[in-house]
């Protein structure tokens, strides 16, 4: 089975391209989907968030803008999140793909993404990097609710560059060109994965 990570800066359309992903028939794990159910009411991440960062969790669920703003005034707090987190992330991501290989799939999507910035590439056979022109990028982000350049520019500090992405990736699929344009990017890319590891399409 092959094993495809997906992963891109914020507002490249990365969650647009894996449901394209999706269409093409692929198992996708969607790790930002998995955060928001383990932060849900009765989810596994909201007793240790909650004492980790106290005040954080209302109504039995993490409250993901308290936490921002506990995560704003703590700099040792990410890592501290991240190390409650990530491993409960990681025990559902091995079930997805033991789940996926039991029902016989030749090839599986993982978004992951903060891909590089974790060193997650060792868990994926391909790499595929969702781009998209700087310009794009920041007004898809700036017309988020809530967003601002201040919000914009503190994520961008904690993510891989578009450019050294760019290098690091099997194969980069450029969003900028409407969805059309990009399910042809994405035929093409897994007709080259599905050649370069001896796979039909079918």
């Amino acid at each position: 089975m092959i094993r495809i990570a997906l992963t891109g800066s914020i507002g490249m359309g990365k969650s647009a391209t894996a449901r394209l992903f999706a269409e093409e028939g692929l198992p996708v794990f969607d790790a930002d989907a998995v955060v928001h159910r383990l932060y849900a009411k009765g989810g596994a991440a909201v007793g240790p968030v909650g004492a980790a960062f106290p005040g954080t969790v209302k109504a039995g669920a993490v409250d993901r803008a308290a936490l921002s703003a506990a995560l704003a005034r703590d700099a040792q707090g990410f890592a501290r999140l991240e190390a409650i987190v990530h491993p409960l992330v990681e025990a559902e991501r091995r079930r997805f793909l033991e789940q996926a290989e039991a029902a016989g799939a030749k090839a599986v999507l993982m978004d992951i993404p903060l891909l590089f910035e974790k060193g997650l590439e060792r868990l994926a056979d391909v790499v595929v990097l969702v781009s998209a022109p700087e310009a794009a990028r920041r007004a898809r982000v700036l017309a988020r609710p809530g967003m601002t350049e201040a919000k914009l520019e503190a994520i961008l500090a904690r993510q891989t560059p578009d450019s050294r992405a760019r290098a690091r990736a099997d194969h980069v699929i450029d969003t900028s060109g409407g969805e059309a344009d990009a399910r042809a990017q994405i035929r093409a890319v897994l007709a080259a994965i599905y050649e370069r590891f001896g796979y039909g399409r079918d």
